[in-house]
């Protein structure tokens, strides 16, 4: 991790996910890049008058005012390479070009300013950049309090072994001094008995692999059942006191499911711990 860039709107949200980023930094010395992307409000170039024009203008600077604020604050009290960037456009689009014009490794994001409401996971924006990027994407839930992860949670139903989508996983849990547990799920409703027992054998053999890749011997694999995956993953995290989750995306529709859940089932579990999301295309 060279480069982690923070996306902020200025909010308390986005503030947690950019302490969490100097937390990671001041361990890997990697540079933090910090920025924010106004969007314009309404038809700047019909306004003959001028007044949109000026009016974004002065957003504009009191915006860049706040961005060398954060940066005087962060170098104030920790000793972390950071910089601060500013963008006019869409914020979903910028992000996505920052990551490949600033050769990004990682981003940490907070909520964004959600609407809010408990309800939801995460703000729209964190839920499209999560689905769209293609290097990993650290979420900070809105009210998470900083603590070293002791115990990191990745959860798999393709027995992954492309050290691309690995290392990040072991490379934190070496970071923090944490203990990786490894988790695969099997649907009472729709797995089958074969189904079942293939996951459980696939699981011994993953592990043992996993432990000598990567020298892990307190390795835990833990083979979950039930009639819910979410529930069921929200039980075990408890459980186990589990201090950031890790998953890798497979499907965009899950990603979907994963941000947008019903209204008869509420995962509240992804608002009390990180959520390290890493993309089958990873870069």
């Amino acid at each position: 991790m060279k480069r982690i860039l923070v996306p902020t709107d200025f909010s308390s949200y986005a503030d947690t996910a950019l302490n969490f980023a100097v937390k990671i930094s001041q361990l890997t010395q990697a540079e933090i890049i910090v920025m924010h992307s106004f969007e314009t409000i309404g038809p700047i170039y019909t306004d003959y008058m001028g007044v949109n024009v000026e009016l974004h203008q002065q957003m504009m600077n009191e915006n860049i005012k706040k961005l060398e604020t954060l940066k005087e604050n962060v170098k104030k009290n920790e000793d972390v390479e950071i910089s601060i960037n500013m963008y006019r456009g869409s914020v979903k689009d910028t992000i996505l070009e920052v990551i490949e014009e600033k050769s990004i490794d990682i981003v940490v994001m907070g909520t964004l300013g959600a609407s809010g409401l408990k309800e939801k996971l995460w703000g729209s924006k964190t839920a499209y950049i999560s689905g769209k990027s293609n290097v990993p994407v650290i979420v900070i839930p809105a009210e998470y309090k900083w603590s070293p992860p002791g115990k990191i949670l990745f959860t798999t139903n393709h027995f992954e072994e492309n050290p691309k989508l690995l290392n990040l996983i072991f490379e934190l849990s070496n970071l923090f001094l944490a203990k990786v547990y490894v988790a695969v799920f099997s649907d009472e409703n729709d797995d089958t008995a074969y189904k079942f027992m293939s996951n459980s054998r696939n699981l011994r053999e993953y592990e043992e692999k996993l432990k000598k890749l990567y020298k892990e011997d307190t390795l835990t694999a833990e083979h979950l059942s039930g009639k819910d995956f979410e529930h069921t993953l929200q039980d075990y995290i408890k459980l186990k006191e589990i201090d950031m989750l890790a998953m890798i995306t497979h499907q965009r529709n899950f990603i979907k499911r994963i941000f947008n859940p019903s209204m008869t089932r509420r995962m509240t579990y992804h608002t009390e711990i990180p959520l390290l999301i890493i993309p089958e295309d990873i870069r």
